[in-house]
């Protein structure tokens, strides 16, 4: 990574839970890669729907792909029956803003980047 790659990706955001295996496993892939960032506890700091609402936008990835599909929460709420019910995008935000459990992790936000969830190969190519 060049000098100015580095600048460019300054100010990245990472959302992780540190019980989460794959968090951890995401931070050391950073860590490694010499990517800098900062890191929020989404479960004590959870993102504000303006957040999401933003990160949703600049990703172009639909607001199912924000929801933490595979954690209790999620199925304690039914939210995959509301999903599929036809909420609304504005629904479903307000609905992930009210715990950070509800959100998939890591989210990662940058300067025109928005990454959700640990994928190395998609990593690699807006990171590195």
């Amino acid at each position: 990574m060049t000098e100015s790659d580095r600048t460019a990706k300054k100010g990245l955001l990472v959302l992780c839970y540190p019980k989460c295996s794959t968090c951890r496993k995401a931070l050391a892939w950073l860590d490694a890669h010499g990517v800098a960032y900062e890191k929020r506890d989404i479960a004590v700091e959870h993102p504000t729907r303006e957040e999401l609402s933003v990160w949703m936008s600049t990703s172009g990835l639909p607001v199912r792909r924000f929801f933490n599909t595979s954690g209790r929460l999620y199925r304690e709420l039914g939210v995959k029956v509301r999903l599929d019910g036809g909420v609304t995008d504005d629904e479903a935000l307000d609905l992930l803003a009210t715990d950070g459990m509800l959100v998939k992790r890591p989210l990662v936000v940058g300067e025109g980047v928005v990454l959700v969830g640990f994928r190395e190969a998609e990593w690699e190519r807006a990171l590195l």
